[in-house]
Parts: structure tokens; sequence; C-alpha cells
């Protein structure tokens, strides 16, 4: 008995953290187009699982109007076995239903929708690696790229056959037909699991004053989506969903000031994870073209890099100093982010870290979760000034150091290698105000022998708040430039200089 309905019970505890995740923004000031969040609608069939609506509506990611609302279909399985392509989604059975197919249901629902509406296929299971579905799902914000499924003229052709497929199960008399029906399809495949939507539940829920509860054996909030189909209430616009958390006591003692999300991206994880939809297109950018999975394109120099990134985050702070930092980024882009918003430039920062198995912790220098200083040791290894600064926190990359400044680094006269003073961990910094304690005091010792004109090589093995925090100290270390390490051996398994800062 319990085989059948342990999942039946994680399938729902899937479909209501969704809904939370969504929900929690109709208590951001910084979203008020968001105006109401639904947890299983009454329509359109198949898209109904979490429906959420704008006023006005929000940009698209990938292509010109608005949003107006996103009808979202969820499906959560066992396990990670499952995989499909296009020819399921014209398949009643991929969907569960025994008549009608996805397909057929989002051409129903298009019938129906107001002008601009969105519709989401958000499925644990995988695209299948040589269908065609992999090129058309973009990999920005899932959307299907109507202009690759154009591509080829006959029915023949790659795309010409998912075409005829599709028009011939949908009884349309042409492509242009199709594509009308299909226009506004999102599909984001290999969605996360139920541990990390619970943790997304927690961190969004913080960001916006509420009650996280990642760390307690029973997730209260799968409890009180049962309690949300009893009471039937499933519809909260922003006062209702207000009102709601008020009469639970979800609000925290000390509500966390409003703050504008920022977001940065270099890594390509697929569809936009959900911490990153914190940042509002306008204020997200992405460089992802740039790179291939950690590394440079042929052709692309991190040089090239320094100044859009640097452009985009001073006209965020001339907007308004106070930012919440979402970096899906590489540890110099962290550095760089922090050199940009330094000190004297008056931002008021914090960042959003993400850790091991962990959606995102919000990290503050203020925050008061300090720890002890670090252990920093210095140690000559020639007559030249420059400084390499071999920082471990989550690994210590000391050995590594040594032997690439012993290859390729002559200017460098001293290697100064810090590690925290409880050991190197995942969990070796306790917070903001630790990592903030760890950088001020490499930059004091930095400062103290430092020779006139000398560059400062920064190697870093740690949290990218961590890599913020230390890049806001740049100006009192002088020229410095971090660097990345080529883990998977794609240039010549060491590191690469990236800005010079």
């Amino acid at each position: 008995m319990s085989n059948a309905v342990e999942p039946r019970w994680h399938g729902d505890n899937y479909q209501s953290r969704f809904f939370w995740i969504h929900a929690a923004s109709l208590l951001d000031a910084e979203r008020p187009e968001i105006v109401e969040v639904t947890f299983e609608a009454d329509g359109p069939k198949a898209f109904d699982d979490v429906v959420v609506r704008y006023e006005p509506g929000r940009p698209s990611a990938t292509g010109p109007g608005r949003i107006t609302v996103d009808y979202h279909q969820i499906k959560w399985h066992v396990d990670r076995s499952g995989r499909f392509g296009f020819e399921d989604l014209a398949l009643p059975k991929f969907i569960g239903a025994e008549t009608t197919s996805i397909l057929e249901r989002l051409k129903q629902a298009k019938d129906k929708a107001p002008k601009g509406a969105a519709f989401h296929l958000i499925t644990t299971d995988k695209l299948k690696d040589t269908d065609p579905l992999n090129d058309l799902v973009s990999p920005i914000d899932g959307s299907l790229r109507l202009q690759v499924l154009k591509e080829g003229k006959t029915d023949r052709s790659r795309m010409g056959n998912v075409r005829r497929h599709w028009r011939e199960h949908l009884r349309l008399g042409s492509d242009e037909e199709l594509f009308a029906v299909i226009d506004g399809l999102h599909i984001k495949d290999n969605h996360h699991d139920l541990e990390y939507l619970r943790k997304l539940v927690s961190l969004n829920f913080r960001l916006v004053g509420l009650v996280g509860a990642e760390d307690t054996t029973a997730f209260q909030y799968d409890e009180a989506a049962k309690q949300l189909k009893i009471k039937n209430l499933n519809r909260f616009d922003r006062a209702g969903f207000e009102d709601w958390c008020r009469k639970e006591n979800w609000f925290l003692s000390k509500k966390p000031a409003s703050r504008r999300s920022v977001a940065i991206r270099t890594f390509d994880p697929g569809a936009t994870p959900a911490d990153m939809l914190q940042a509002l297109p306008d204020c997200t950018m992405t460089l992802t073209d740039n790179f291939h999975g950690r590394h440079l394109r042929d052709g692309v120099a991190w040089a090239d890099l320094k100044q859009p990134i640097t452009d985009f985050l001073k006209r965020m702070l001339g907007d308004r100093p106070d930012m919440r930092l979402f970096l899906d980024a590489h540890a110099s882009v962290a550095f760089l982010a922090g050199a940009t918003l330094g000190f004297k430039t008056g931002a008021d920062v914090e960042i959003v870290q993400k850790g091991m198995n962990n959606p995102g912790q919000v990290w503050n220098a203020k925050d008061g979760m300090d720890g002890p200083k670090p252990q920093i040791h210095i140690g000559p290894v020639g007559d030249s000034k420059d400084v390499a600064v071999s920082i471990g926190l989550a690994r210590d990359p000391i050995q590594q150091v040594r032997e690439y400044v012993a290859g390729g680094l002559p200017e460098v006269g001293s290697i100064m290698h810090v590690v925290p003073d409880g050991g190197v961990g995942q969990d070796a910094i306790k917070g903001g105000t630790h990592a903030a304690t760890i950088a001020t005091a490499i930059a004091a010792a930095i400062s103290a022998i430092r020779k006139p004109g000398a560059t400062i090589h920064i190697f870093v093995s740690g949290p990218n708040a961590f890599s913020f925090l230390l890049g806001q100290q740049a100006e009192s270390m002088g020229r410095c430039i971090p660097y990345e390490f080529d883990f998977s051996s794609h240039v010549n398994g060491s590191y690469q200089p990236t800005f010079s800062i």
C-alpha cells in the first residue's frame, strides 16, 4: 500500500512547493507586476497546476512583448529514468491521460487563454539525447525556438519531420497553424528534485520576510498546502497572501530590507534556475554564449567581458544602491563584481550564496554570522615583488598554486597561504560577516607586504560570496589578477588568468 501512496504524496508536495516558490513573490515589493498565484486552478486543463498572473505583463526573456500569465503543468516521477522526445508530446499517456495529448491540451488552452499567455511543462524527466526537441528548447527559458523548427524545406528534413508529426496529430492544415499553437510553449526538463525545491521555498520565503524551514524533519509548508485544499483556498492575490501568512504566523520577527535583485550568469545550467528568476530581465546579465561549459569559447578573451560586466553593474548601482546579487558565475566574475561595487561606491549588496545541495543562502557582510580570523602564512619563492595569494576555503589549492607559480609566474616573489582557522571545508565560512572578516584580514596582510608596483595574483577555492567580498577590498590591495582553475583539463589542467583589476 505504501508503495502506491508515497509517490502520490511526494507528487503533491512537489507541486505545492513549486506553488510556494511563486507565491512568495506576492510579498516582494520589487515584483509588483505579480498580482495572483493559483494552486490547482480551474483551467486550462493540463496547464492548471500552478498559474501566475501579471499586471502589467512580465518581460519575455527570449522574445518581444510581455507575458500576462504563466500556466504550468508539473510532472514529477519517483526516479530520473524517464526520457522523452517530440513524439511523446503527441501521446496521451505521456501526461497520464487516456485520450488527449499535451499538444491537444495546449491547442484547447490557446483558444481560451488571454493574449500573452505562456504555457510551461515542468518535468523531472529528461529529453532524449538525440531527439530534435533538444534543438528546439531554448537554454535560456525553455521556450520552443520557432526559428529552428522552421528549418528544412520538406517533411523529410529533421525539423520537417517534427512539423509533420505534430501538424497531423493536431489535424492542422499548415505549418503556420502549428506555429500559432505551439508559440508560447516552454519545456523545462530534468527539473529540480523534491529536496531542492524544499530549500528553494525556504530561500524565497526568507527573502520576503517569511520563516524558512529547510532544517526541520517535517516540512510545514507541505501540510499547509494540504490545508489549502481542505479549505478550498487555492487562489491568492497580494493582499490575500499577506493576510494568510499573518494568520499562520509565518512572518519573521525582523523583515529583511527590500532590495532589487540583480543576476549575472556565465554558467549555462539549462533552463533558467528558479533563483535567477528573482531578477528581472533588465537586471540580468547573461554571458553564457561566451563559454563552452566553464571555458571561454575560441576567439573570446576574459578582457572582452570586463567592460560589459562593469558597465552593467554601474548601471544597476546608478539606479539604486541596494541590491541582492545572484551569481551563477565564475569566481573571477564575483571578484570583479566586488571590485566594481567597492566600499567607496556606496553599494549596499547582499549575495545569494549557493552551496553543496543548497539553492542559496543570503550572505551580507553585516549579517552577524561571524567566525575566527584565518590562518595566514607567507613564504618566499624568489626575489621578485609580486605576491600569489592561495585561499583555501572549500578545498586547499596551495599545491597547485605552488606548481603554477614555479612554472609560469617568475614575477612572483612570495606566496601567501590562507586557510580558515577551523580547517578547510564546505561549511568553513559561517556567514557573510565571517567571509568579510577573512577578506579584511587578507587585504590587511597584503597591504603590509606589498611593494610599489607589485601585482597580486588571486587563487580562490571558496564561495562566490567570499570572492565578491574580497573584490571589495581590491582598491587597498593594488593591481589584482584573479585566476580560474581548469578542472576538466580542457586547456592545460592548470590555472588561467582572467581580469586585470
